[in-house]
């Protein structure tokens, strides 16, 4: 297990203990929506997003719990976009995190609904942010992240590009589609992290460059693992996306081509750090090596 797998287990469960305080209870009218918002988001998952957002707050000497809002809010935004992204108009997919999907538990209308709760939540929390100064700008960096220039965006590029040939614009599509698509949200993490920690604008600037390359390399390693991964070791269907003939780094670039470019975005991520408090961001730093060697 390397380093930093070890510090998103130590955080995990101070995570799940955050997101069980503002999530509404399963006994909470209408229950069974509340049930289904619960069953996906603790139904497993790294906490990378959010453990993101408290070790960039973390930098700038803020202490853990003044991330606490923004930690939650990526967490259940994130959720909700898992939840839309597995129903049978987006991926049709009947696994995630090892379990059946939402819309296989509770049907596709209540997955649906529980999915925009969580995103709805989500940005509610961040007007509950400790940092009142920086509601505003908060609010402004995860709606533009999770919105139609960022992560839908992305989503609708990447359904748009299904059966389409590998040609030479297949690359700068596929860094389109991943900027909104995955990158938009890791660099929300690292923003939101920065402006909770009452960082200046160029700290917070450093940070959303580092998460959009860290974005990027974490996309590009889930490309080589939908091939190389078991089910087992993914918690999803392996090899998805190559049988519903999505573009992917892997078919753009090959294996080895994939797995240099996400070493590549890596390194990129680690450079955008240079300009911030030497030390303070070690760990940053090896979150963005994480994001390529994992094996999940």
């Amino acid at each position: 297990m390397s380093a930093f797998a070890e510090v998103l287990r130590a955080w995990k469960p101070r995570l799940e203990t955050w997101l069980d305080e503002v999530l509404p209870k399963e006994s909470t009218e209408p229950t069974r929506l509340h049930e289904a918002m619960r069953y996906s988001v603790f139904g497993g998952g790294k906490r990378l997003r959010g453990v993101l957002v408290v070790l960039a707050a973390q930098v700038f000497d803020a202490a853990p719990e003044v991330a606490r809002e923004p930690a939650c809010a990526v967490e259940l935004v994130h959720t909700y976009s898992l939840m839309h992204d597995d129903l049978p108009c987006m991926d049709d997919d009947d696994l995630r995190r090892g379990r059946p999907t939402a819309h296989k538990v509770y049907g596709e209308a209540l997955a649906l609904l529980a999915g925009d709760a969580l995103l709805t939540r989500g940005l509610a929390l961040l007007g509950e942010a400790r940092r009142a100064e920086a509601i505003g700008a908060m609010l402004r960096e995860l709606g533009l992240a999770a919105g139609s220039v960022g992560m839908v965006g992305g989503q609708v590029l990447d359904l748009e590009s299904e059966g389409r040939p590998i040609d030479r614009d297949a690359h700068a599509l596929l860094r389109r589609i991943h900027l909104g698509k995955t990158a938009a949200m890791i660099r929300a993490s690292a923003a939101l992290g920065a402006l909770v920690g009452g960082a200046d604008a160029n700290s917070v600037a450093a940070l959303r460059t580092f998460g959009e390359h860290v974005g990027l390399a974490f996309q590009i390693a889930d490309d080589v693992l939908d091939e190389t991964g078991t089910a087992a070791e993914l918690g999803k269907t392996p090899g998805k996306d190559r049988d519903q003939g999505k573009l992917t780094y892997v078919a753009a670039l090959g294996l080895e081509g994939a797995r240099l470019a996400a070493r590549e975005e890596a390194e990129r991520a680690i450079a955008a750090l240079k300009p911030l408090r030497a030390g303070s961001t070690d760990l940053l730093a090896q979150l963005a090596r994480f994001a390529v060697e994992r094996t999940s």
